[in-house]
């Protein structure tokens, strides 16, 4: 069954994966020639590269929807190695021989750097994807073709920039009919996406625009100039006379050049822009990925290598992963590596057998195309994501962004790269590790948690931190998430522990320090109660520590605990400081909502918190035997303890016949003692508001009543208390917001008790 499930997800994917494959078919025609135009390289090396990419690197990847092919971040190199090795085959071997390297980066799992690349640079460079090709298309779109379609640098090979391009086009160099094909085709590309029917349908707005094109194109050569689309602002594929003809489109590698050193330098060069480039790429196409999945990037570099030799054995471009083309075939809904491997054959197809065909597609139909994925890819919502997301992912974004934008593809990424990466040094430098004040049983602890990689740039900030520190201070040094330590940080540490810190009356106390470090854990402080610590505090301190505990605990601040060294420690005798009786209420675990440890307090626990013979009983040996110095009665709102007692006690209904419970009708006659009676008939009455506050009123009360009638029945407690040696006070916890009221005031004596 799941098999047949799974064949049915398989072929449910295909006519989406070939209309997506189609699409990216007809962007990447005119982007591969360009690029090739644009590095100075054979125009059939262009479609060859692309041809590699959707066949060979489309096989081997274990990528869904990334695209590969001739990169425009690539033609820079390829313009540099061109020039230095002096010929197009010395150029195809150092490509074959990059493609051997890319193979071994794979095999070494080199692709694991992609994981730290920072979030802000992939997302900076998409939205720098979308900016330039909203740009580089708006020429494109209006039938101004000078610069080659697929050439993404500032500087461009016409002599002018982006802009001043764009600026050519408003002073009037604008082509009547390659306009109206752009124009109409970004018309028809917004409808067809805000339309339902068209949307969901099979037939991809793409494929329609340019159907659309040829069409005019047609009509317009009818009309003649100036509406009439030439050569120019048309796809151009070389075109074979012959079988024999197309064979000699094909270059070979010059082996005879293997002993030239400047060609393994361009190899490598190759691989490792290509490779750099690659897994950039992966990273934002698998963020585009309407599927979330996560593309294999050692993988990747091994499929990409294999493209490479092969391209460059039968004389094509260096291959990358490209995230134009790759965006287009996401937002087509591609959802396999079908889409990429079909876009391959029908680059092949279209090369042997129709390129005059092809050749009638206007550019201006394809540019639009490019321009509204454009503004997919540069929205609005992900610059205020980023804003949101504060200066330290904002700028980086930003910068990235820029780059691209004013320089090309690969020296943008490299700028991008470099900014954030000093700020993330500033951050390290800044802050560290994790200062935390701890207020322990034994004192205020400053805690530092070291980070999980500790190197040499955090030494200074770490030896501020021990300048800093003033005489009395306790420091505990935490290395319990610590993977990495430098040397230098550990000498900085031993230095001060026993050399500097005792001489200036510091104490150092270690965890988690690995055996390698030869820093063994030395606690120097009570993170647990000692019986020295039990004789030395008062009920006040006590209930001091219990408030501090749980505003820790609401706060988010609670203690790190180390419970294996607190239980080993506690074994042979047990020293608490309080006992707690509370509901048992699975909300109100009294040692977590304390943030107290193993064997700091008596847990006495009872529904109703209320007060019967046993518990008073283990209170007593509490506080007569173990001699803790805090009785703390906690009760908490929404009790339902309180909610069922006050519901049948409004509606007189017999406990053992409404519950089935035989022994609960001794908690309601505790907590009816804690009510009126006749306000309590009136609470089906009550809106939800006030049957709220009621109950917890009568919570609040319920307290006060056990802490009066642990007073008044035992008298060991109260002789302890007027001795000054105990306190009995009362605590009611919010359910919602995690925090304690302490109630230190004597309940009034009702009626209702004294009955």
């Amino acid at each position: 069954m799941a098999d047949e499930q799974f064949s049915d997800s398989i072929f449910s994917d295909v006519p989406r994966d070939l209309t997506g494959g189609l699409v990216v078919f007809l962007v990447a025609l005119p982007l591969c020639l360009g690029i090739a135009l644009a590095s100075g390289a054979p125009l059939f090396s262009g479609l060859l590269a692309g041809i590699v990419g959707g066949l060979v690197v489309g096989s081997i990847s274990g990528s869904s929807t990334s695209v590969s092919g001739p990169a425009a971040g690539l033609t820079a190199i390829v313009i540099a190695q061109l020039a230095a090795l002096g010929s197009f085959e010395a150029f195809l071997l150092a490509v074959f021989i990059g493609g051997i390297i890319q193979i071994g980066l794979g095999i070494i799992r080199a692709g694991s750097l992609s994981a730290f690349f920072p979030s802000s640079v992939i997302k900076g460079l998409l939205a720098a994807i979308g900016v330039i090709l909203i740009l580089k298309q708006i020429p494109h779109v209006l039938g101004h073709d000078t610069d080659p379609e697929g050439e993404m640098s500032f500087s461009q090979p016409d002599e002018q920039n982006t802009f001043s391009e764009i600026l050519t086009v408003v002073a009037g160099d604008i082509h009547f009919g390659a306009a109206v094909v752009g124009l109409l085709s970004i018309a028809l590309l917004v409808v067809w996406g805000r339309v339902r029917f068209l949307k969901n349908s099979l037939i991809p707005g793409q494929l329609v625009v340019v159907l659309l094109g040829v069409l005019l194109h047609i009509f317009f050569q009818s009309l003649g100039k100036p509406w009439a689309i030439g050569v120019t602002h048309l796809v151009q594929i070389p075109v074979a006379e012959s079988a024999n003809d197309l064979w000699t489109f094909f270059q070979f590698p010059d082996f005879s050049q293997w002993n030239n050193p400047a060609v393994y330098f361009g190899g490598i060069t190759i691989a490792i822009v290509a490779s750099l480039e690659t897994l950039l790429n992966l990273e934002a196409v698998d963020k585009l990925d309407t599927l979330k999945r996560n593309s294999p990037p050692s993988r990747e570099l091994v499929a990409q290598g294999v493209g490479n030799i092969v391209s460059g054995l039968i004389g094509g471009l260096p291959v990358t992963s490209v995230i134009v083309r790759s965006s287009v075939n996401v937002s087509v809904g591609s959802r396999t590596k079908l889409a990429t491997i079909f876009h391959g054959v029908l680059l092949l197809v279209s090369v042997m057998l129709f390129p005059i065909y092809l050749n009638m597609i206007p550019l201006a139909a394809l540019a639009a195309i490019l321009l509204v994925t454009g503004f997919k890819l540069a929205s609005p919502a992900l610059f205020r994501q980023m804003l949101k997301e504060g200066r330290y992912q904002f700028i980086p974004f930003l910068v990235t962004l820029l780059s691209i934008v004013f320089t090309d593809l690969l020296v943008g990424i490299l700028i991008g790269l470099a900014v954030s990466v000093l700020f993330i040094l500033n951050s390290n430098l800044r802050q560290p590790i994790r200062r935390i004040v701890e207020t322990h049983l034994d004192g205020d602890i400053l805690h530092i948690e070291l980070a999980n990689q500790v190197s040499f740039l955090n030494r200074a900030a770490l030896n501020r931190l021990f300048d800093d520190a003033q005489r009395g201070t306790h420091l505990l040094i935490d290395a319990t998430g610590t993977d990495y330590i430098d040397p230098d940080i550990l000498s900085l540490i031993q230095e001060f522990k026993y050399n500097i810190a005792p001489t200036r009356g510091i104490s150092v106390s270690l965890r988690g320090f690995r055996k390698r470090y030869q820093l063994h854990d030395e606690i120097q402080f009570a993170d647990f109660t000692t019986r020295e610590l039990q004789d030395r505090v008062t009920p006040e301190q006590v209930l001091e520590i219990l408030r501090e505990g749980n505003r820790r605990f609401y706060t988010g601040n609670r203690l790190s605990r180390d419970f294996g060294r607190q239980v080993n420690a506690t074994a042979g005798e047990q020293n608490p400081l309080a006992v707690v009786l509370s509901c048992i209420d699975s909300r109100v675990p009294a040692e977590l909502v304390l943030d107290l440890g193993i064997g700091d307090i008596f847990s006495v626990r009872v529904a109703g918190n209320v007060i019967g013979t046993k518990s008073l009983a283990s209170i007593e040996y509490g506080v007569g035997v173990a001699g803790v110095k805090l009785v703390l009665v906690l009760g908490h709102t929404r009790c339902g303890a309180v909610k069922s007692s006050l519901e049948l006690l409004a509606e007189n209904k017999d406990v053992q016949q409404t519950t089935g419970c035989s022994h609960l009708e001794a908690i309601i006659n505790e907590v009816e003692h804690s009510t009126d009676k006749e306000a309590c008939k009136r609470l089906n009455d009550m809106s939800p508001a006030d049957r709220e506050t009621f109950i917890d009123d009568v919570a609040k009360q319920n307290v006060l009543r056990t802490v009066h009638e642990i007073i008044e029945r035992s008298d060991s407690i109260r002789e302890k208390m007027d001795a000054g040696l105990v306190m009995v006070v009362g605590a009611l916890y919010d359910v919602k917001s995690g925090e304690m009221e302490f109630l230190l005031e004597q309940p009034p004596v009702r009626e209702t008790q004294a009955s």
